[in-house]
């Protein structure tokens, strides 16, 4: 499927404009971050005819669903708040936020790591990498330095979740993950004048 990346730098857009940025003034159609289920869900319809991100039975299609939900609920709003509190917000150092969003993490990913776990399973929902494994790849490229503490520490994921750790690793691995990633870093360095 084509596609094209593009960077929404926030913090350059005026003011106008991003508060226009809303589910009562939507950006055009699969641009906007606030409707990333939806866009997710409109690309599986769309294009996976072949169910090879997704399964057509009832169980696991809503058992997928209910992890894609979970994560654009849990992990985008707190990933998101922690970036914002630890760089960008105005006001620095207010660690109550910090904290609280860095210990929100990591309950998503003790979830996860629970989850699979308890089902011996090498993906959310079974032995097949879905639409909703995906969708936490782009927050999980960060990992490592959105958990990091004031002085720079990181916790040792292999060892505080396995299970999170091992199928993280798997996605990651993914060549389509690893083009995206790279996309991503070219379209980054190209965005910042690098």
């Amino acid at each position: 499927m084509p596609f094209l990346h593009f960077f929404y730098d926030y913090l350059s857009l005026p003011p106008p404009l991003v508060s226009s940025l809303t589910l009562r003034n939507p950006p055009p159609p699969l641009t906007s971050p606030n409707q990333s289920g939806a866009i997710i869900e409109y690309l599986v319809d769309t294009y996976d005819k072949s169910n090879s991100l997704h399964y057509d039975t009832p169980k696991e299609k809503y058992a997928t669903l209910s992890w894609l939900y979970f994560q654009v609920s849990g992990q985008g709003p707190y990933f998101g708040q922690k970036v914002w509190f630890t760089f960008y917000h105005p006001e620095k150092g207010i660690t109550s936020a910090i904290d609280r969003y860095s210990n929100e993490i990591k309950r998503v990913l003790s979830v996860i790591d629970r989850h699979l776990k308890k089902h011996s399973t090498t993906y959310l929902v079974g032995e097949k990498c879905t639409f909703a494994d995906l969708a936490f790849v782009p927050w999980d490229m960060n990992m490592a330095d959105m958990l990091r503490d004031s002085e720079g520490n990181a916790p040792d994921l292999a060892k505080e979740y396995p299970h999170f750790h091992a199928w993280n690793e798997k996605l990651m691995n993914r060549p389509a993950v690893k083009k995206c990633a790279e996309d991503k870093k070219k379209a980054t360095a190209a965005a910042s004048g690098h």
